[in-house]
């Protein structure tokens, strides 16, 4: 049986698009000495354990989205010596690593080449993820982004979030494209390549760390090498 002529590729957001360990960490740069504390190595991987953990407890709808961003703290906050306060403590604690997070803000240097190729190939664009509207909107119009790729589409206004198949086939449907014509490209595994397939999509991993898994068959290290693949697909 012959695979439907690709039509569309639809994008991850962080880690694909958008630089955000980098931007983090240049964050907590700037944050943490506002606490009085100095920057390790430590605290920033306590920093990132801490966001995996609550942001993935509110994609599987344990938690608000406000919940998560509260919970890090609580968890984090101790680590510094600081006291973890009231929730209404917590949320100007959190605005203002966000105030720092927002002026890091930066793609990845390997994006114009690959939404390049895909316009050469004649398909269509999307961006698929997990996060809010407001902060998600955001990054894509400070990082050049808007009116290149596009539409953008989040968790949030979803009402669901990556790995739930609803959210790969929502978007292929308001492309106006079968699922087996869509191509989705992400850094997460699990999210953006095997959730994606069990969806009925295409997929390519984007390792970009080389951490694996290296038995993955389509698996890129930069977004310079999706060509071959929109080739390989039919694109």
């Amino acid at each position: 049986m012959t695979a439907a002529p690709l039509q569309a590729v639809i994008f991850d957001l962080d880690g694909t698009l958008f630089d955000h360990d980098s931007s983090a960490r240049a964050a907590l740069r700037q944050w943490l000495p506002r606490l009085g504390v100095a920057v390790t190595d430590d605290l920033v991987n306590s920093w990132f354990a801490a966001e995996y953990r609550h942001f993935t407890a509110w994609q599987n709808g344990l938690v608000t989205f406000v919940g998560q961003r509260r919970g890090r703290l609580r968890e984090f906050l101790p680590q510094l010596g600081h006291p973890v306060g009231t929730d209404d403590d917590l949320d100007r604690l959190f605005a203002d690593y966000l105030t720092c997070y927002a002026t890091t803000w930066a793609r990845f240097g390997d994006v114009d080449a690959a939404l390049a190729a895909v316009s050469r190939a004649g398909l269509a664009t999307a961006v698929l993820t997990n996060g809010v509207d407001r902060q998600q909107l955001a990054k894509v119009r400070a990082i050049g982004l808007a009116g290149r790729v596009g539409p953008v589409f989040t968790a949030e206004a979803l009402g669901a979030a990556k790995p739930h198949p609803s959210t790969y086939l929502a978007v292929c449907e308001r492309l106006g494209a079968a699922a087996g014509s869509v191509l989705h490209v992400g850094d997460r595994h699990d999210l953006d390549v095997l959730a994606a397939r069990a969806a009925g999509l295409r997929a390519v991993h984007l390792d970009r760390t080389g951490l694996g898994p290296h038995d993955e068959p389509d698996r890129i290290t930069s977004l310079d090498q999706i060509a071959r693949y929109l080739h390989r697909f039919g694109g």
